[in-house]
């Protein structure tokens, strides 16, 4: 295909299972994606939920060890629960054992207050995608499209806020996205200084030879640094399918050329499950809708349940969800080329980041497996 294939981990817990093995599991999945072809292998920063990846930092230096070309990063370092300082220096560590192969992804979710209705949850910008009138889905070149959804519609708010405080310093207030943004790149150039005038050098970290990212779900703050900072920038079909596009509109309107890019970047994420045939492929998928609600109750993402023992969701249950049901890609290698193909067209992606979870690992491995060589990866590697 024209465009790379990369892979976006969760480090997801099956029931039954424990984080021990989801790890195990998550660096098995990242050396066999550099065997098969894959581009870059990024971590999700998740916590108090029953994914093994909140540490992302750390796993990215495991998995960097375990492997040897294939470049491995953040999706991403939610910038709120750190300082600039302690994740230029992890970074910085990592570089200068693995130098070259790393993704500085970084997020605002630390930041949001959507979810508790303080602030518009979507911008208006971009073109639009969802009749306003009607509030209903629409198909854009092939591509599902769902109304955006609404953090207001989160069941119960209270294990997220315990979350935010427990990350947090008593007190602690994060600064703006975009200054942060600023300090970690002044202190990977070399050039950061304290509002007092003092210059602060990061060891290791000044010099490492990171990409940096952004990444973003709506046209808000993420999209529009990445774009007037000349950032690369992913967005997040997979989590916000209804302001995705928006989000790609608004980062090329504001994108300026920069010493990182001459022209705008952008990758964009899709939750996939691969089989050998649809059916298959749907029954291996069908407790999606079971790990998604239980992340719209409050509760978080809970352990990914098996399909041959689960009970069908509700109808009350499928409205929580309906928007990522249907925007997950789950078929045969032949159908999730095609639906892939129509988002890389209608987004004008440079390059497409896909995640997988099912209950059982082996399954997950043969997902990605199928789509590398229906996409074409191990054929362009040999190349």
């Amino acid at each position: 295909m024209s465009v790379p294939l990369s892979i976006l981990d969760l480090a997801p817990v099956s029931a039954g299972s424990t984080p021990q093995q989801a790890l195990r599991n998550t660096v098995e999945l990242a050396q066999r994606a550099e065997q098969w072809g894959y581009h870059r292998y990024w971590l999700a920063e998740h916590h108090f939920v029953a994914v093994a990846s909140s540490s992302s930092i750390t796993l990215i230096g495991l998995v960097a060890a375990a492997t040897s070309r294939i470049r491995v990063g953040s999706a991403a370092v939610q910038v709120g629960h750190h300082t600039s300082a302690s994740i230029v220096e992890a970074f910085g560590t990592i570089d200068a054992l693995h130098p070259g192969r790393l993704d500085l992804g970084l997020g605002r979710s630390g930041h949001r207050r959507a979810q508790f209705g303080s602030e518009p949850s979507h911008p208006k910008v971009g073109r639009p995608v969802v009749d306003t009138v009607t509030g209903r889905t629409r198909i854009v070149d092939g591509v599902v499209v769902p109304p955006p959804f609404e953090p207001g519609r989160i069941v119960d708010r209270t294990k997220f806020l315990a979350s935010v405080h427990a990350l947090q310093q008593e007190g602690a207030q994060p600064p703006e996205f975009s200054d942060q943004v600023d300090e970690v790149l002044a202190l990977l150039d070399g050039t950061y200084t304290t509002p007092g005038g003092v210059a602060l050098h990061a060891v290791p970290g000044e010099g490492a030879q990171v990409q940096v990212w952004l990444f973003g779900s709506s046209g808000g703050a993420s999209a529009q640094v990445a774009g007037s900072l000349g950032l690369p920038f992913a967005a997040n079909y997979h989590v916000s399918p209804g302001t995705s596009l928006e989000a790609v509109d608004a980062y090329r309107a504001a994108f300026r050329p920069s010493r990182y890019l001459s022209e705008p970047y952008v990758v964009v994420s899709a939750d996939v499950v691969v089989a050998p045939d649809d059916a298959t492929a749907r029954h291996r998928a069908s407790t999606y809708g079971h790990w998604v609600h239980s992340i719209r109750s409050g509760a978080g993402a809970v352990e990914y349940i098996d399909p041959d023992t689960a009970t069908p969701l509700t109808a009350e249950q499928r409205r929580l969800v309906d928007d990522r049901l249907a925007t997950q890609f789950v078929g045969s290698p032949a159908t999730v080329v095609e639906r892939l193909s129509a988002l890389r067209r209608v987004t004008g992606a440079d390059e497409l980041l896909v995640t997988s979870v099912t209950h059982d690992h082996e399954q997950r491995l043969e997902s990605h497996r199928l789509l590398a060589d229906a996409w074409g990866l191990s054929s362009a590697k040999a190349a």
